[in-house]
């Protein structure tokens, strides 16, 4: 994408250049007005030629004959390059659809629950529970703040105060879930949530990889720790943008999202009035 808003920038500059060039050149030639060259200039330049204006001269022949070649070229350049950035824009538009689809299903089989583990034991929560109290009447603007806010967080939390058995055992119920998602070609795009996968996987791998998960040693449960702190991070990031997304394009599930909040302690699924 940025590729072609560089390319349809130079055609521009161009385009905008030679009609700069030809206006004034046809003003001066063939002793016209303003609106009568630029007129002169856009129809010779997109070579639809009327022929209701044409040259008198040689030397406006020769003119002419030079917008065409030069004027075309970066006249077409400017429509290509536009109409490929709509293209781009739209199948953008496609695929941050179907991430997002991805996203919902992930938060409902496995980062729902995650994050509820997680931030139970969250020692500083507190100081970033208002960026993740969600409200219905949130902004772009404050979803977007949210979002800067969380990617700063620095959560403090300690693998020796998790059931990392029970842990282990949720994770590996759904191991054939995650690597599916990690297939899956939508994701290669998208690598913030490709990232979250594989940090929420390697926390599965470590704790596959051990014999025994009671006792460990403290170096050991510093360097869970780790793993962990990291896919709960990766994994409050994304579920801000999705909730962010489900606000934009799905109030309905939205709604449901902020019914299930998993770190509003007064959010319930149950509608009240």
């Amino acid at each position: 994408m940025q590729e072609v808003r560089r390319r349809l920038q130079i055609f521009l500059t161009l385009f905008l250049l030679v009609t700069a060039i030809g206006t004034t050149g046809f003003m001066v030639l063939e002793k016209i007005s303003f609106a009568e060259a630029f007129y002169y200039n856009i129809v010779t330049m997109s070579t639809v030629g009327y022929g209701d204006i044409h040259p008198t001269s040689q030397a406006s022949r020769m003119f002419a004959v030079l917008l065409i070649v030069m004027g075309g070229a970066t006249f077409l350049g400017v429509i290509a390059n536009a109409t490929e950035i709509l293209i781009l824009k739209r199948e953008s538009r496609n695929r941050t659809r179907k991430v997002n689809m991805v996203l919902g299903v992930f938060f409902s089989e496995v980062g729902h629950r995650l994050l509820c583990i997680f931030s139970s034991h969250d020692h500083t929560i507190n100081g970033v529970i208002k960026d993740l109290t969600v409200a219905s009447n949130w902004s772009e603007a404050r979803f977007a703040t949210a979002l800067k806010d969380l990617k700063r967080y620095k959560a403090v939390i300690n693998a020796g105060e998790f059931d990392l058995t029970e842990l282990h055992l949720f994770l590996n119920g759904r191991r054939d879930f995650l690597l599916g998602l990690l297939e899956n070609p939508v994701l290669i795009e998208h690598e913030g949530f490709s990232d979250t996968l594989l940090s929420v996987f390697h926390v599965l791998d470590e704790l596959t990889n051990r014999n025994s998960l009671t006792d460990l040693p403290q170096s050991d449960i510093n360097h869970l720790t780790g793993d962990i702190t990291r896919a709960y991070k990766k994994l409050i990031v994304q579920w801000i943008i999705h909730m962010g997304h489900l606000k934009r394009e799905y109030p309905y599930l939205f709604s449901l999202a902020l019914r299930t909040n998993p770190f509003d302690k007064n959010a319930s699924p149950v509608v009240m009035d």
